[in-house]
């Protein structure tokens, strides 16, 4: 192809030379090489032949049917020289055709016979296509621009000289080059074919739709350059190429040549081997083979560079003829080059805003394109200049202009005073105000001209006479609402005081816009009517529109005063259907009296049609039809933008749909009846139900699939006409709906028609439609004659030359196809044919070569393209292969850096290739998926430099594809945060794009977000997606959209203010919200309902609005809802014995079933007095039932009234009920006499009722039924009782066979005794599967692990992961071997994975271990992040403060995601680390902002007060609910009382009110007591104590205050808790003022707490309520000694004395029976182990007490000591110690045993004997047998217990028993006991915690070393090790006294941690 090529385009003379032979090759025989020379002589001769023959006709642009060519002989020499060349194209000929190219070049004779054949074949076959070219190139060529510019492109190209470089940044040519280089597969084969086609053999015109005189063939879209540049340029084109300087040319080889020939320059083989042959030449030669090289391209290039003479323009010549080659002599020198004028881009020159005022119409689509690809200059000289303007929008296809305008940012007091003029709009009545005007100066100047529309009715009825107007109709029955932001308010007026206007120069245009708009008639009387003033400011050029407004300002028509308007004189609804009414009173009632006029008008179809008889009132349809539905009213003009649609857009199917459904009158008004709309609409092959619609809704009923009345497809739809005048999309699509066989039939067959309906978008449907209808027949003619066949040339010669063709030949046959068409098809064909056969010859390096020489015509095409700003339609032909290629490479590499590249660089130019219609190629969609395989890294920076239509359809196609995608938070976190703070912030018409996206925002990058908010569109974006997001980021928005709703502005705006906004002010920082009046709360109270409110911001609404109007209806509390339960009670209890009061109790009925915290008050005022309730008995089934809730709030008194029949029905829904151990006690009682429970099925249903079963009750149950009972007890098992739990578990564990019962028993492992497990640990093992995956407590998991270590060791080291919660009980040198036996990063972070999900937490000596191991490997800091909080911060402070500063981020970052075990450390290591952290963080110095604090999460309140002191108040105020969360200790209490009570919080504590209390909420508790009595008594009621008290509860309870309070501390908040109460309900006398003293209901008691209040206060309690809460009394710990004895006094008088007390009483008593006498205790009867267990839980006995009490359980339970099994020793818990050493000889070892899991937590009061003696019972051989032989996990079993181990056995003790100590037991040793026992090397392996449990008097016991030892274990951060082997204590004693110290003052102020219900949990 490269010879035939060659040969084509050479113009050298004919020479004869003697043919020589061929090389033959290694593959060929000597018979095939004669074979081949006799053919290759042949074919020359031939071609000879024909040469001779056709010397005169050899131009084919003559005629190809002329007479002189034979075209059967040239095709024949054609396939004689394919067939030739076939077994020439082979690697060899390849190899030689440099060297046969340089032999023939340099002018040599013997170049062999391929060479000759060569020649011959160019010169004879090559000249004709030549000329045929420039024949095509003249009758082709279109005529030159009015400057005379040549059309040639090649010289374009090269005049640009350097310029072409600058040009190739990122566009289409440089990523072809790119692609060139970095193995990107082009395949512009077929493209570059098509480009060239369309260039020399161009179709004609497309056919005018519409014929006519005024239809004319429209040219083609070019871009014309300056005059002054054409003239020189056009002779430098041909100059510059027409030099062959064959001196300059011959350099070539002494550069590139040179350099490949000494293997310093890379080169292809061919390079290499044309160079060699190069190299062999004389330079004389050399320079000849340059000089017909350079000939060769001028021949080639010299049809494309020059005019044909057809083209010949003024003084343009045409080009000279290019010399051979023989010839020396040189074109003469040429005129000095100039250089042309860079144009990068077509969008540049297009988009040319100067020009758009000289030319004439501007074409709309170009206005549309420079619209979105230049928005910021767009808006600048289009939307700023309203001269250009208007002159746009005289053209009705953009019209859309109004709206884009609106929302750009132009300035809208500009565009307001040129197009909103509406004096004018009066004055020019007869030109009809469009909607889109209309929509736009509502959108600028709502309230002015709503306010004008309101008060003059001429103006009104002149406006919506036209019914399209009729949706911006405003309300007139109310004052327009206020400005939506307050920058456009009053506020603005500081700038408008026009007699501070001195210097007129600094008058900006957005001061004058400001003020035209918000003080029009003052700057009409103060600037436009003084001309002195109006003068001065218009010598700013600037200022010019001023004279144009003021012009039209001075002619404003009067506002005369209205007359006081009449309703009911005018607005006579009831005669307007008999009489006739006159258009302007309709228009006033209508203004003035809606909800009249809506009802006696709207709504009666009489007289709304009678009234739109008169066409002024048509405004009523559209008006009428829109108060039918509100919906209308806020869907309608945010979707259904009819204006919009006239632009060629694609509009989504579902909002088309939307608007036809909702907007029916519009619709078919504004898209049935245009044309424009219709057409564009119709595009979309989705949309053809139009047609049928907008038929129904013009025509009345037609049936569906009816035809049509009035459309005749026989007379309509005239197919054979449609090749001359093309139908348009209506009646395209009316045909094929009515008329589907004939339109089969005429259209699918017709080629050329269905070629030109193609060419058009609306109908480019029918084609796909034609191929699923391929078997349609042809209709025959019924005539008796039929036409002759039609000749078809193309489909002639293509038959002749027997080529198999896939083209269609349609077209190209049809009667009156031109030629080019059928030489068109003809080449098409020959080209496919001989592709297929030379694709099969080539090899990959030819291949290769051949697609990088296309590849780089391409882009010299584009070039070329681009400089001659005219169409080579290279885009056209090379857009899909572009997308296939570049989606083929994506898919293939691997390399993201070359990805990032094509992305980064060329995501623009690969979208400008992408189509913008709905059916999106596959290739494109690659290219756009690809943006969400981009590393996270990487991310930001590729969307960053990312095209904003790129960036459109990113988000458009993860909208679509979002579901599948899956893509990670932190990727969409990233994505959205670059589309945020990049893309958002230069376009703001994006936001609505982003919709799917705001989900995955941040909060940082929400209030970050640019000031959008007085776009509508984004704000009802935010509105619609709100309720996907989170709390943070609903919040986030709210802080962002407050900074346009001060409270000044909230205060003056209208009453509608919160339905305006929608749900975004529900979100407002609560300093904002708190300005809403009642009357905006209760207007907007569904906008709130609807969305999450806080519950500060529900009490507000509630107590603002309950609070201010007295005069609710029943329905006004339907709609507040459970915010009805948020209010004072005595504001509800002002409706009592109204028609609202019953829908107040079922709204407080429901918010107690939705266990919402109420006010007791509240409960008891509503609910708990009422009538029915006073007889228990009398309650209906379904109503007990209904109450149930509420049973446990009415108490125990309650409770014993109703019958059992009642609570067996009621039972379903009281087993889902919190009942109290006493309370469930009763129903179970009660129950039992009607059933008996022990049945099988029978304690499934009891549900949270069980426990008030009787631990007696379960040890009577068989295994099955306690299994079977298992799972539904298992939701409340945290409820069960020590005995309980104790008793079940235990009996359970009894049985071999509960290995197979693990997932059963899950539910009690947390209670299950250690002794109970480990005869099973061998069974349990054996099925490790299942035993891997339970919750094990730490002991159980050692017993468990000690058991694999014996019997399956390879387990652990084969597959240590495998083991599952078992791993928790590893042994520290066993994790030891597993790190170093895989000290990988990647096996170290599988186990630390392991042990972060184990179910409790770790011990204190596994963790302590691992970081050991751990330190010493080098990757220790990678592993930090692996650690998790747990581990990583039992590491010593000595370590953490070595930290770089990635390394404590990393820390940081690990408490804040985990911060419960933060919590668990003690305060001095809390307040250490937090310090070392903050000194990395430089938190020291300024203000301690909102992101500081929050960076460090819990331990932000740990800092040193001088940072905390220093807290950014705003953020203080806030975001004081989140501070309200933390914990906080004595000191930091302190600092946020300061700070609440400064000016810029909340101020002195006297001016609170109730909402500042709401917002201070459980930090007053934090004021000192005489601030706290500042408080006004008038804002402290009984229901805001209540709230308080709940409030501190419910923190308490949570994940935090669960963790932060030490004993001193909470015992502290409780006398803070206890002053608040008895100040302020008057028990303390303090203040005169005070109120009387109250007595407590039990209700209060339950929402406050017993000791709080007095005593007197207690027992002043009717019997009901003091019984109802005697079992909250009994536990609570805080009641004094004299509260105590008083309500014990009152339970005598209750209850009789103490011996007759029964079971039930006594289990309330609780920590009351203290008071109790020796006598009065001994008297009791603890028969029950419920009864035993509530005094055996109080811990203040004292030794005679417990004596007494452990005699009265023996006699009592009739047992001897020995006898008592396990449930009875839990039972009796700190009651043990009563009991003689030779009473606890006697226990039963095993059941002692079993009960150490319970007792070992208790800080017993034994003595040391009693507790050797207990000791004693754990070594028994049936029991954990020998002491020496214990392991860590039997010394967390037993707890306190192990401060009993003997001297010797304690003194012996080994690290791993030493580790197993608790706390507590440590701190129970003697202290004598204590320094004897304890070497200083024993106390330096104590744990942290071990340590800081030492008592003062340990300490005081200890030697000096021991002492030391104790301090370097308190005080690690101080890094001094002392060594004690051999040394003596003087030489011991160097520590630091610092160190000594703050290990004693650790000593003093840490206590041990309180205990849990089971240890090592």
């Amino acid at each position: 192809m490269l010879c035939i090529l060659f040969g084509i385009i050479c113009d050298v003379q004919q020479v004869f030379s003697q043919p020589k032979s061929i090389q033959r090759q290694s593959n060929q025989t000597p018979d095939e090489d004669t074979k081949l020379e006799e053919d290759i002589r042949k074919v020359i001769n031939q071609i000879h032949s024909l040469s001779s023959e056709n010397a005169n006709a050899r131009s084919l642009g003559v005629s190809l049917m002329g007479e002189g060519f034979d075209l059967n002989a040239y095709y024949g020499a054609l396939s004689n020289l394919l067939s030739v060349f076939q077994p020439l194209l082979g690697e060899q000929f390849m190899d030689d055709l440099p060297k046969m190219l340089v032999c023939l070049l340099s002018g040599k004779k013997d170049c062999g016979l391929q060479a000759e054949l060569t020649k011959t074949m160019t010169l004879e076959l090559g000249k004709p296509l030549l000329t045929f070219v420039s024949s095509l190139r003249s009758q082709t060529c279109s005529p030159l621009s009015s400057d005379g510019e040549s059309n040639s492109f090649m010289g374009a190209y090269i005049r640009m000289g350097e310029t072409t470089t600058a040009a190739l940044n990122g566009d289409l040519k440089q990523l072809i080059l790119w692609g060139i280089n970095n193995n990107v597969t082009w395949s512009f084969g077929t493209s570059i074919i098509d480009i060239l086609m369309e260039i020399f053999l161009a179709p004609e015109q497309s056919l005018c739709t519409y014929p006519g005189s005024e239809c004319q063939n429209p040219p083609s879209v070019s871009f014309q350059r300056s005059a002054s540049e054409t003239n020189d340029n056009t002779n430098n084109n041909q100059e510059i190429l027409l030099k062959c300087d064959r001196h300059n040319l011959a350099r070539l080889n002494d550069t590139l040549c040179a350099g490949i020939l000494t293997g310093s320059r890379a080169g292809s083989t061919s390079v290499l081997t044309f160079c060699q042959a190069l190299s062999s030449l004389s330079p004389t030669q050399i320079e000849q083979v340059w000089s017909n090289t350079c000939y060769v391209i001028q021949t080639l290039a010299s049809p494309l560079l020059s005019r044909s003479s057809d083209c010949s323009f003024g003084d343009a010549q045409p080009p000279p003829a290019a010399n051979p080659p023989s010839e020396t002599a040189l074109p003469s020198p040429s005129a000095p080059h100039r250089v042309v004028r860079d144009a990068s881009n077509l969008k540049l020159l297009a988009c040319n805003f100067d020009n758009w005022f000289e030319t004439g119409m501007v074409d709309a689509v170009l206005v549309s394109l420079c619209s979105d690809n230049e928005r910021e200059a767009f808006v600048k000289q289009v939307c700023n200049n309203a001269l250009l303007m208007r002159k746009l929008l005289s053209d009705k296809m953009n019209i859309w202009l109004y709206g884009y305008c609106a929302n750009s940012s132009a300035e809208p007091g500009y565009l307001v005073s040129q197009f909103c003029v509406y004096e004018s709009w009066i004055e020019q009545s007869s030109v009809v105000v469009d909607p889109p005007l209309l929509e736009f100066c509502f959108s600028l100047d709502r309230p002015r001209l709503t306010q004008i529309i309101c008060e003059h009715t001429g103006f009104f009825i002149f406006l919506f006479s036209n019914p399209d107007n009729g949706p911006f109709m405003p309300n007139c029955t109310s004052l327009p609402p206020a400005p939506q932001f307050p920058e456009m308010g009053p506020l603005m007026l500081d700038s408008c005081r026009y007699s501070e206007w001195h210097d007129v120069m600094q008058i900006t245009i957005e001061v004058l816009s400001q003020c035209i708009v918000q003080d029009n008639i003052a700057f009409t009387r103060e600037v436009c009517s003084n001309k002195t003033f109006l003068n001065s400011l218009l010598r700013n050029k600037e200022n010019a529109w001023l004279e144009a407004h003021c012009n039209s300002s001075l002619t404003v028509l009067p506002t005369e005063p209205t007359e006081i308007f009449d309703i009911v004189g005018w607005c006579e609804y009831q005669t307007w259907g008999e009489r006739e009414v006159d258009d302007s009173v309709i228009g006033l009632c209508w203004q003035h009296d809606q909800l009249a006029f809506r009802e006696n008008v709207c709504c009666k179809a009489s007289v709304l049609k009678k009234l739109l008889k008169n066409f002024q009132n048509q405004w009523l349809t559209s008006s009428c039809t829109d108060i039918k539905e509100m919906e209308e009213i806020t869907v309608c003009p945010q979707m259904c933008r009819y204006s919009e649609w006239t632009r060629p857009i694609i509009v989504d199917m579902t909002v088309l749909a939307l608007c036809a459904e909702i907007d029916k009158l519009n619709f078919t008004s504004k898209v049935c009846t245009n044309a424009t709309i219709l057409q564009n609409l119709l595009a979309n092959q989705d949309n053809t139900w139009l047609i049928q619609h907008c038929a129904n809704h013009s025509v009345t009923g037609i049936a569906p699939g009816t035809v049509l009345p009035g459309f005749k497809p026989a007379e309509q739809c005239l197919y054979a006409s449609w090749s001359t005048s093309l139908p348009d999309a209506a009646l395209l699509t009316l045909c094929w709906e009515q008329d589907q066989t004939s339109f089969v039939s005429s259209i699918c067959p017709n080629a050329g028609l269905l070629s030109l309906l193609s060419r058009e978008p609306s109908s480019v449907w029918v084609g796909r439609m034609c191929i699923t209808y391929t078997n349609y027949t042809t209709p025959k003619n019924n005539s008796s004659t039929t036409a002759p066949p039609t000749f078809c040339l193309a489909k002639s010669l293509v038959s002749q030359f027997n080529w198999s063709c896939s083209a269609d030949f349609t077209s190209a046959c049809q009667p009156g196809a031109s030629q080019i068409m059928a030489l068109q098809i003809t080449l098409r064909c020959w080209l496919e044919s001989l592709r297929y056969r030379v694709e099969g010859l080539m090899t990959p390096p030819v291949a290769t070569v051949l697609e990088q020489a296309v590849s780089t015509a391409v882009v010299i095409l584009l070039a070329l393209e681009e400089v001659q700003n005219t169409s080579l339609y290279v885009n056209k032909n090379i857009r899909l292969s572009v997308l296939t290629s570049v989606g083929h490479y994506l898919e293939r590499e691997t390399n993201f850096d070359k990805k990032r590249v094509l992305l980064q660089c060329f995501g623009t130019v690969l979208t400008s290739l992408m189509q913008t219609a709905r059916d999106v190629s596959s290739n494109e969609l690659l290219v756009i998926k690809e943006y969400f395989s981009i590393p996270l890294s990487s991310l930001s920076s590729v969307l960053s430099s990312a095209h904003i239509t790129t960036v459109r359809l990113i988000l458009q196609y993860y909208s679509r594809n979002k579901d599948t995608l899956q893509l990670p938070k932190k990727y969409l976190s990233t994505m959205v945060s670059v589309l945020f703070q990049t893309h958002l912030v230069k376009d703001g018409s994006l936001f609505p794009d982003l919709a799917a996206l705001l989900a995955a925002a941040s909060p940082a990058d929400i209030q970050a977000l640019p000031s959008l908010q007085n776009n509508i569109n984004v704000r009802e974006t935010i509105n619609r997606d709100l309720k996907i997001m989170t709390l943070d980021q609903r919040q986030a928005f709210g802080s962002w959209y407050s900074k346009v709703m001060p409270a000044s502005y909230i205060i003056r705006s209208h009453q509608s203010l919160i339905r305006d906004t929608g749900n975004l002010i529900a979100y407002l920082p609560f300093h904002n919200f708190q300005h809403l009046a009642s009357a905006q709360l209760l207007d907007g109270l569904d906008v709130l309902q609807r969305n999450s409110l806080t519950s500060l911001k529900q009490e507000f609404i509630a107590h603002k609005v309950i609070g201010t109007y007295r005069n609710l209806t029943a329905q006004d509390f339907i709609r507040l809802g459970n915010l009805s339960c948020m209010a004072d009670p005595e504001d509800l209890l002002v409706y009592k014995d109204t028609e609202a009061f019953s829908v107040i109790r079922d709204i407080v009925m429901n918010c107690t079933r939705d266990s919402i915290g109420l006010p007791s008050h509240l409960i008891s005022s509503v609910l708990l007095n009422s009538a029915e309730l006073k007889i228990p008995s009398l309650l209906s089934l379904d109503r007990l039932a209904e109450l149930s809730h509420l049973l446990p709030s009415l108490g125990v008194t309650f409770l014993q009234g109703v019958t059992p029949s009642q609570l067996l029905s009621a039972l379903p829904a009281l087993s889902a009920v919190p009942f109290s151990p006493a309370q469930a006690s009763i129903i179970v009682e009660k129950l039992s006499s009607m059933t008996s429970l022990t049945d099988p099925g029978q304690l499934q249903k009891l549900g949270s009722l069980i426990v008030g079963i009787k631990t007696e009750t379960f040890l009577t149950l068989t295994s099955d039924k306690l299994l079977t009972s298992l799972p539904d007890m298992a939701q409340h098992t945290p409820g069960l009782s020590p005995p309980q739990a104790n008793a079940i578990s235990t009996k359970l564990w009894g049985f071999p066979e509960v290995v197979g019962w693990q997932d059963d028993v899950e539910p009690l492992l947390y209670c299950t005794p250690l002794l109970s497990v480990m005869p099973r640990t061998r069974l349990l093992v054996n099925n490790l599967t299942t035993a891997s995956s339970k919750p094990w407590n730490t002991q159980q998991a050692k017993a468990i692990f000690k058991e694999v270590l014996d019997s399956r060791p390879n387990v652990i080291k084969q597959d240590f992961l495998s083991l599952g919660t078992v791993g928790q009980g590893v042994s520290c040198k066993v994790l030891q071997e597993r790190f170093r036996a895989d000290s990988s990063p990647s096996s170290v972070r599988k186990i630390l994975t392991s042990l972060r999900h184990q179910p409790g937490v770790l011990h204190t000596s596994l963790k302590k271990c691992v970081i050991e191991e751990l330190y010493q490997f080098e990757f220790f800091s990678e592993l930090l992040k692996d650690l998790g909080a747990e581990i990583a911060l039992s590491m010593p402070v000595s370590t953490i403060k070595k930290f770089p500063t990635d390394m404590m981020e990393t820390l940081r970052k690990i408490i804040v995601q985990e911060p419960h075990h933060f919590l668990l450390l003690s305060r001095t290591k809390q307040d250490l680390l937090v310090d070392k952290m903050v000194q990395r963080m430089g938190m020291y110095t300024g203000v301690f902002t909102e992101e500081e604090f929050r960076s460090l999460g819990i331990m932000a309140p740990f800092v040193v007060d001088e940072v905390l002191i220093q807290l950014d108040r705003s953020f203080f105020i806030e975001d004081l609910d989140f501070l309200q969360g933390l914990c906080y200790s004595n000191s930091k209490m302190d600092i946020m009382a300061r700070i609440l009570q400064e000016p810029a919080a909340f101020g002195p504590v006297n001016n609170w009110n109730q909402t500042t209390l709401s917002q201070v909420d459980r930090f007053l508790f934090f004021l000192p007591e005489n601030k706290l009595q500042e408080i006004s008594l008038a804002v402290m009621t009984v229901g805001r104590i209540e709230k308080l008290f709940m409030s501190q509860r419910q923190w308490e309870r949570g994940d935090v205050g669960i963790d932060c309070f030490n004993e001193n501390e909470r015992k502290r908040f409780f006398e803070k808790q206890q002053f608040v109460l008895q100040f302020f309900l008057g028990f303390l006398k303090i203040n005169p003022d005070s109120p009387t003293p109250m007595v407590p209901t039990c209700e209060i008691l339950h929402t406050t707490s017993p000791s709080v209040w007095t005593s007197n206060s207690l027992t002043s309690m009717s019997p009901s309520a003091f019984s109802n809460c005697l079992e909250l009394m009994g536990q609570d710990t805080f009641l004094a000694s004299y509260q105590r004895s008083q309500v014990l006094k009152r339970v005598k008088q209750i209850y009789g004395p103490v011996s007759s007390f029964s079971q039930y009483v006594i289990s309330q008593l609780g920590g009351i029976t203290i008071e109790l006498t020796l006598e009065e205790l001994s008297s009791l009867r603890l028969t029950e182990r419920t009864s035993i267990a509530a005094l055996g839980s109080v811990s203040a006995w004292s030794n005679r007490q417990l004596s007494a009490l452990f005699t009265t359980v023996l006699n009592s339970t009739k047992q001897s000591p020995s006898q008592l099994d396990s449930s009875t020793l839990v039972a009796m818990g700190y009651i043990l110690c009563g009991a003689k050493t030779t009473e606890m000889n006697s226990f039963n070892a095993v059941e002692f045993s079993k009960a150490v899991l319970w007792l070992g937590q208790l800080r017993l009061s034994c003595s040391e004997k009693q507790l050797e003696a207990l000791v004693g019972l754990l070594a028994h051989s049936l029991a954990f047998g020998p002491m020496s032989a214990w392991g860590t996990d039997i010394f967390i079993e037993i707890g306190v217990l192990a401060a009993g181990l003997p001297d010797m056995a304690m003194s012996a003790l080994a690290k791993e028993q030493i580790e197993g100590m608790t706390p507590a037991a440590v701190t129970m040793i003697p202290s004598d006991k204590f320094a004897v026992v304890f070497h200083q090397r024993q106390i330096g392996m104590f744990s942290y915690e071990q340590a800081s449990a030492v008592t003062e008097e340990q300490l005081s016991a200890l030697s000096d070393v021991q002492r030391t030892a104790l301090a370097l274990v308190l005080t690690p951060w101080e890094d001094r090790p002392v060594d004690f082997r051999g040394k003596s204590g003087a030489l011991a004693l160097g520590h630091s006294p610092l160190c000594l110290s703050l290990g004693l003052l650790m000593l003093l102020i840490v206590l041990p941690c309180p205990a849990l219900l089971c240890p090592g949990t």
